[in-house]
């Protein structure tokens, strides 16, 4: 496949993730703000479809930045990854073997986006093209790399993702944690 013809689609599918997940986020958001009587104010400086739209822009913007950080770290990791675990020296780039993987994430995004009123639906369709993804990875670089190689290529990614999500939810919860004891009760 011509690279230069399949190189836009991981940010195709970003924006298309971003999308669905935005969508949702907007009616939410527009939910939260009727029931609170805030959404009443906000119509008389603008329309209800001008809130709707820069709704979903910020949101959009927001799962954008969110998921180009997430695609950014994964490149990375998968860089350090073959540093590490590629011992054949004759292999020019493993990498390259992994671009046909782009089209996963792609079919991950259109099924989201067209089944955006489900939150979980959107949040299933980007687990299964990761996890797709990964295996399809696994899959691909299999014949390059030695089978200890194999091993510590895997186990490296399940450590740092597995770190990089305590991390996260460890913050999250501390943060959380600290504004509860900080009202007054």
């Amino acid at each position: 496949m011509n690279r230069y013809l399949t190189g836009h689609l991981p940010l195709i599918s970003i924006f298309l993730f971003s999308l669905s997940f935005a969508l949702y986020g907007q009616r939410l958001a527009i939910d939260w703000l009727e029931q609170n009587g805030i959404l009443d104010g906000m119509a008389d400086l603008l329309s209800i479809n001008e809130i709707r739209i820069g709704l979903i822009l910020m949101l959009m913007l927001l799962f954008f930045m969110i998921f180009s950080a997430l695609k950014l770290i994964a490149d990375t990791v998968n860089s350090l990854s073959f540093l590490f675990f590629s011992s054949k020296a004759d292999e020019s780039n493993s990498g390259s073997k992994t671009e046909g993987g782009q089209w996963i994430y792609f079919i991950g995004s259109i099924l989201a986006l067209v089944l955006h009123p489900f939150i979980i639906v959107v949040l299933l369709a980007f687990l299964v093209a990761s996890f797709a993804y990964i295996v399809f990875v696994v899959y691909r670089i299999a014949e390059s790399l030695t089978i200890p190689g194999l091993i510590g290529f895997i186990c490296f990614h399940l450590f740092f993702w597995a770190a990089f999500l305590f991390t996260i939810l460890f913050v999250v919860f501390r943060l959380y944690n600290t504004f509860i004891a900080s009202l007054p009760l």
